[in-house]
């Protein structure tokens, strides 16, 4: 019984990790209502618009994850929104049309444009799952498409109890 040494099998089965809770950052996320910026949150008056975009306080917005919404039921020409992304640029991280949740996506993508995918090449991966954030399944979709031409293999869970979703017979 002397030499029974316990062993952490998952620290040395050679697993890599992909935390995708680990690339949520801190940076707020906001919704800019264009309704807020309509005449009685129905009609676009140029003018009008052109002069709040001007005195409106866009420090506020500076590092957010910033996504412009129409939840009004109003007809916003193309410009306004560009207008909008000029405006804000010079503050936000990041500026884009849609909801919260496609903010979400547009963050992830970035972050999978970035990732060196090659250093996960003939590895046994894990993505984590069962986290505190809510990650966008596209984050997931999109790091399985880029993973499966490269990895050994790839499951899903924590170490100690994945499934499994791919393996490469030929690495």
């Amino acid at each position: 019984m002397e030499n029974d040494i316990i062993t952490n099998k998952v620290a040395s089965s050679g697993l890599v990790t992909i935390d995708l809770e680990e690339w949520y950052g801190t940076e707020p996320r906001s919704v800019l209502y264009i309704k807020d910026f309509l005449y009685e949150e129905l009609i676009l008056r140029e003018k009008d618009f052109r002069e709040q975009l001007k005195t409106t306080d866009w420090t506020a917005y500076t590092n957010h994850h910033i996504t412009i919404d129409n939840t009004a039921d109003a007809i916003v020409p193309t410009w306004a929104y560009m207008l909008l992304t000029i405006a804000l640029q010079p503050y936000a991280k990041t500026v884009q049309v849609g909801t919260l949740a496609s903010i979400e996506q547009a963050i992830y993508l970035r972050k999978l444009q970035e990732l060196n995918i090659a250093e996960y090449a003939g590895k046994r991966i894990v993505i984590k799952g069962c986290g505190d954030k809510n990650i966008p399944l596209i984050a997931y979709t999109e790091l399985v498409r880029l993973l499966t031409p490269i990895a050994k293999s790839i499951m899903y869970g924590e170490p100690c109890s994945t499934v499994p979703l791919f393996k490469n017979t030929t690495i």
